[in-house]
């Protein structure tokens, strides 16, 4: 065998070596996963107690749903990522570069009631929702609807501001981030999309804690990504010097409907407010949204300092796979396998990596 062809061979033992250690890895983490759902029983919202529970039940939106990247669709997480041609991401499921990866908090209700979760630092497994590949000549699938406008959208029940958004005319042009070319390199002719979603109406089977909403140290802790505290070290240093100045001089509001005016109110901007606002007495007062929508802000906006909420906490992150707990644990088991698979596909590449040096040295 000569140098060159030589070469090739370990390179792709190599390669073989480094995908044989990503399948075991997953493979290990799967199985954990799988005896952590496996051996937790399916608790009812209406009667959970505080600490480790299993809810199984289908997705509600609540204050606001997102807009994938895309495909532009309604959801409550997505992920979009973008990959080369070359297939070799596929086996370990790796979506490639990601261009984009979001989650805000929801609700779940199985038969008893309803729960909020805040994904905040948790493990989302969602079902690939599509996926497709530029042509021979470079050209986009027909499937590719890149959000041209916010990444957040209206809760269902916002009829009105959805109408709206639908209304509402996108340049891309005032935005080149927001365009393919701003995202990508141009030079790539070849691409691979891969969208993930976990949207309105999914059945799902989340493992995590149960605890009342005043121990979540901010509302920020629904997203994936977001920070505890916005002005915690790192945050922006100007606006931490005026909060603590208005601490302490004794002018910071800590009444929201004070301190944000009319933004306090459920509806406004966004569709009917439920109450009266404070406006130009020039302008035209929009009327009152009726006690039924007030009541659904009221379920939507507000919760109870006591409630409890799913979310993570230091040593036990949020599991938020879709489906029912069985189909969960028979697919982690299944990558439980494929890891085993990939230490033996390890194992084999080290010991041909092994004969191809011993066999150069001689």
């Amino acid at each position: 065998m000569d140098s060159s062809t030589t070469s090739v061979a370990f390179l792709l033992t190599i390669v073989g070596f480094g995908t044989g250690i990503a399948l075991l890895i997953r493979g290990f983490i799967s199985y954990r996963a799988a005896g952590r759902i496996g051996d937790t029983a399916t608790s009812r919202v209406a009667t959970l107690a505080a600490g480790e529970v299993r809810v199984t039940g289908v997705i509600e939106p609540a204050e606001l749903t997102l807009i994938s990247l895309l495909q532009s669709e309604p959801c409550v997480y997505f992920r979009s990522a973008v990959g080369g041609d070359d297939g070799l991401g596929d086996a370990l499921g790796d979506d490639g570069h990601v261009l984009e990866e979001r989650a805000v908090g929801f609700a779940v209700r199985d038969a008893s009631g309803t729960i909020r979760v805040f994904p905040h630092d948790a493990r989302v497994e969602a079902p690939v929702r599509w996926e497709d590949r530029t042509g021979m000549l470079g050209d986009e699938p027909p499937g590719l609807r890149w959000r041209l406008g916010s990444a957040f959208g209206p809760n269902e029940g916002d009829r009105e501001a959805a109408a709206a958004a639908l209304l509402e005319i996108h340049d891309p042009v005032a935005d080149p981030s927001l365009t393919p070319a701003g995202r990508l390199d141009a030079g790539s002719r070849r691409r691979t999309y891969r969208e993930s979603r976990l949207e309105p109406g999914d059945q799902v089977t989340i493992l995590g804690q149960a605890l009342p909403f005043s121990d979540l140290a901010h509302p920020a802790e629904a997203d994936v990504g977001g920070t505890a505290d916005p002005f915690a070290d790192g945050g922006d240093p100007e606006i931490a010097a005026d909060l603590a100045a208005a601490r302490a001089a004794g002018t910071l509001l800590t009444d929201p409907d004070a301190a944000w005016g009319n933004a306090a109110i459920p509806g406004f901007g966004i569709g009917r407010p439920v109450r009266p606002a404070t406006i130009d007495p020039a302008a035209t007062p929009l009327r009152p949204a009726g006690p039924e929508a007030a009541a659904r802000a009221k379920r939507t906006f507000t919760i109870a300092p006591e409630t409890l909420v799913l979310a993570s906490i230091d040593d036990a992150p949020l599991l938020v796979t879709y489906g029912s707990p069985v189909a969960v644990v028979e697919r982690e088991r299944w990558r439980f396998v494929q890891g085993l698979l990939g230490g033996a596909l390890a194992i084999g590449a080290l010991a041909i990596a092994a004969l191809l040096v011993t066999g150069s040295a001689r």
